[in-house]
């Protein structure tokens, strides 16, 4: 199977492993914002033709598999879509102080041919996290209500 695609002069195959942060590790994505900024993301990412291969909201940070051509730089595509999208979300409803709403990094790493076991880890990850946590004893402390 090939996943090449192409512009005019260029066959060109670019997945990255891109995982960020929202600041102070909001839980409010995982909640009632979940589905909003999903499709926030999915708009902005369709606007820089850029492909989601797969994506997953876990409960305070954003994994996502994505498919960048090369006329966009990484660093500029992660600048777009976290400025964008916190400019987006503070309009729909999160009225949060000063309209930042990811952390200054993210997470980047190119993927190879192992395309699906990236996917797989996607998508695996929070039944890992969840499976984790029952196992564990120690109890969550909400560091917003002490």
């Amino acid at each position: 199977m090939n996943d090449d695609s192409s512009l005019s002069h260029t066959r060109w195959n670019f997945k990255y492993h891109i995982v960020f942060v929202p600041k102070y590790r909001r839980k409010v994505i995982y909640g009632k914002l979940r589905v909003e900024i999903g499709a926030i993301l999915r708009q902005l990412c369709a606007y820089k033709d850029v492909e989601i291969i797969e994506a997953h909201a876990m409960p305070d940070y954003i994994h996502m598999l994505v498919k960048i051509p090369p006329k966009i730089s990484v660093s500029n595509f992660m600048g777009y879509l976290k400025g964008k999208s916190s400019l987006m979300i503070f309009e729909i409803k999160y009225k949060f102080g000063n309209k930042v709403f990811w952390t200054k990094g993210y997470y980047v790493s190119t993927v190879g041919l192992d395309t699906k076991k990236v996917q797989e880890y996607i998508r695996d990850q929070e039944k890992e996290d969840l499976m984790t946590d029952s196992m564990s004893t120690k109890e969550y402390v909400d560091p917003f209500k002490g």
